[in-house]
């Protein structure tokens, strides 16, 4: 059993990995931290608060972090999530209430409680996760055995030609957590890009028999539409977040290398971009772990059976 810590800013695929978490005999998820990206913080907060209120998990706590990157002005996603950040499912308010703290206080109250070592899950902006590091920096070296994100590529982008929109929206705080010194494991878009859902397997989703499955059916079509544009060349939707979760559960589902990673800041046509040392051409020292294949057949059966636990 995995202790983990989720720190999301849901959006379609983070719903998604928090589901695959929930349901999970593999890991066990003490808690829920949100960030502004794919939609404001008071939206990414409620989105949270009403996914775990689908899974009737209310017993799990919820706390909002930071309202905004640590320098530059914050830009969201909802040409790709909705106006809601959640589009497509008829989604059951928040039936309980958010912590009355900060993220970063409920990320160091849940390590202080856990008498063994948790592993920090992002799949937002890491804005919290960096904030955590610079205050608890000896909390975080004790309790944190890894931090586990989706962010980056290797040589691609998909918000400027070069950039991943996690690392995009705060470039600054991936490059504190990447150099913090703490193990990372590294979903870049060079998997997530691979972890597509086909459309006839959304359809499949539609008969699982569980309010679960149903919303998730909505919410997988819905975030399905906008990666039918011709210029991606997909064939179905690509999962980014919930590789996070899968990589946890299975690692024998991913191809990974050791390299450095580190995040460019300060030029104007690539900040924000991941520099994944593939051949160790820099000699500085490994510090992420990053996934660069997968087996897609074993990952959707994941999905398609954590959705079916909620029967």
């Amino acid at each position: 059993m995995k202790n983990i810590i989720l720190d999301c800013d849901p959006g379609h695929d983070d719903a998604l990995a928090m589901m695959i978490a929930v349901a999970s005999d593999d890991v066990k998820l003490l808690a829920v931290t949100t960030s502004a990206g794919n939609q404001t913080p008071d939206k990414t907060l409620n989105n949270a608060m009403k996914i775990l209120t689908l899974m009737k998990r209310q017993d799990i706590p919820v706390a909002s972090g930071n309202q905004t990157p640590l320098v530059k002005k914050l830009e969201t996603a909802g040409n790709v999530h909705g106006k809601s950040g959640l589009d497509g499912a008829d989604l059951p308010d928040p039936d309980f209430k958010p912590q009355k703290m900060t993220a970063i206080e409920l990320i160091a109250k849940t390590l202080r409680e856990s008498e063994s070592q948790v592993t920090l899950v992002v799949t937002g902006p890491m804005t919290n996760a960096a904030l955590f590091l610079r205050v608890y920096p000896d909390l975080a070296r004790q309790k944190i055995n890894q931090i586990v994100f989706m962010g980056g590529a290797m040589g691609l982008g998909n918000w400027t030609p070069s950039v991943e929109f996690n690392i995009f929206v705060d470039p600054e705080a991936a490059n504190i957590v990447l150099n913090f010194g703490i193990p990372t494991v590294m979903a870049p878009l060079n998997v997530t890009h691979k972890a597509q859902i086909l459309k006839s397997e959304i359809e499949q989703v539609k008969t699982i028999d569980n309010s679960v499955g149903k919303a998730f059916y909505g919410l997988l079509s819905f975030f399905e539409i906008y990666h039918e544009n011709p210029k991606w060349g997909f064939k179905g939707a690509p999962l980014h977040d919930p590789c996070t979760i899968a990589w946890l559960i299975n690692p024998n589902m991913f191809t990974t290398k050791l390299m450095n990673v580190d995040v460019e800041t300060k030029g104007d046509l690539v900040r924000g971009e991941t520099v994944c040392d593939y051949y160790d051409l820099t000699g500085k020292p490994h510090n992420t772990e990053v996934l660069l294949d997968l087996n897609r057949e074993a990952f959707i059966d994941l999905i398609m059976k954590s959705l079916n636990k909620f029967n």
